[in-house]
């Protein structure tokens, strides 16, 4: 009986028709199956897969994890959830071994963590992941703190005289390397989260009319309200007013757009180079902008999902997968072949495990391949 219900469930996954608990108990069936298989031409063990597989769902699900962040377990867990665009074909998913991942074993690189770098106004630097807990240094009037969880905080200390006029001078900055991430509260309670490969500048303390910072890569901001004093963006081809709200930006050099996506309150993104065009944003839009604006819907989860901890497409070309590997993971990655780079995946992944996770979920659609050279992965068909 167990026998003819796993097969029928697999049966609906390679029709599309699963829900997405049944997705995650045939893949997570499958790459446990496949690991034990030691002949290419023996059958999957079926019996007891559903029940032996939904018990482990039902037991981690009966934890005390809010709603909210119950769907990330799936994609925290070794049990990952990817397919091509078009699901699994019925010859992608078997047991065969040209479909089984590579071991990378030997070669398989960690994930990166809260690494940066402070510059202060005098040219010093300070390297975060290294400085001790507590006060770091003092600039403008503001006292410059990293608490135990990992965070740089600047906390305005009472006003003295000539402390708005060394504000104005005294721009900090903070860089996050390839591999890197950090939180920054900034001196008028602004949230900042930089993603790997960024780098934002700012002063020391804000003064005059507007909040001005210059962002380059990656960074989601909870902005602190203050009607009187404008927040503005500064990045690549464009500029972001708001007065408070939450957006991230993606601005990397090395991309062809940038995008700006707005998940509460509103935002204006204005071009930068020679044009009076701008738009306004809604919640749940994106603006991607190159030599003009184009506004469109957007999933609010994906667009996010790194600072959560995860990496999320939905129908994304593998070349733009990879170069958020190669900054998160410190790596190099070249193409075999080209085409290689159109292929579209969609999945969940976590970004904290070992790159050989998000490698060897991709190898299970049977469409792409990986080679780990040093810090170099290959990608073959």
């Amino acid at each position: 009986m167990e026998n003819e219900r796993a097969k029928k469930l697999i049966a609906k996954y390679l029709e599309g028709n699963c829900t997405a608990e049944e997705k995650s108990i045939v893949e997570s069936w499958y790459l446990k199956e496949t690991a034990n298989i030691p002949d290419e031409n023996q059958e999957p063990d079926y019996t007891g897969a559903e029940q032996e597989i939904w018990a482990g769902i039902l037991a981690e699900n009966n934890k005390k994890v809010p709603a909210k962040k119950r769907t990330y377990w799936y994609a925290a867990a070794a049990i990952l959830i990817i397919s091509t665009g078009l699901y699994f074909g019925t010859s992608s998913i078997h047991t065969g071994r040209q479909n089984q991942p590579a071991d990378f074993t030997k070669t398989d690189i960690r994930p990166g963590g809260n690494k940066a770098l402070l510059t202060l106004a005098d040219s010093t630097k300070i390297a975060l992941d290294d400085a001790s807990n507590g006060e770091i240094a003092q600039q403008a009037g503001c006292l410059i703190t990293k608490t135990s969880t990992g965070q740089l905080v600047y906390t305005v200390q009472p006003a003295s005289a000539g402390a708005d006029l060394k504000a104005q001078t005294a721009l900090n900055s903070i860089e996050t390397p390839r591999g890197g991430q950090y939180q920054v509260n900034l001196p008028d309670g602004t949230k900042v989260w930089l993603n790997a490969a960024s780098s934002l500048s700012f002063p020391a303390r804000f003064s005059g009319t507007q909040r001005q910072v210059t962002l380059k890569g990656e960074a989601y901001f909870e902005v602190a309200k203050n009607k009187n004093m404008p927040f503005i963006v500064n990045s690549s081809k464009q500029k972001i007013e708001v007065l408070g709200t939450h957006f991230n930006i993606s601005a990397y050099a090395d991309e062809s757009h940038a995008k700006t996506t707005l998940a509460e309150g509103s935002v204006k993104v204005s071009l930068t180079a020679h044009s009076q065009e701008q738009q306004i944003l809604k919640p749940g839009q994106q603006a991607i902008t190159s030599n003009h604006i184009q506004v469109v819907p957007v999933d609010i989860e994906e667009a996010l999902a790194w600072k959560d901890g995860l990496f999320m497409f939905n129908d994304e070309g593998l070349e733009n997968i990879m170069k958020k590997v190669e900054r998160w993971y410190d790596v190099k990655v070249d193409f075999q072949e080209n085409d290689l780079r159109e292929k579209h995946f969609s999945g969940t992944v976590s970004r904290f495990g070992k790159v050989s996770q998000i490698l060897k979920t991709l190898e299970l659609t049977g469409s792409v391949h990986f080679k780990i050279e040093g810090r170099k992965i290959i990608v073959v068909k």
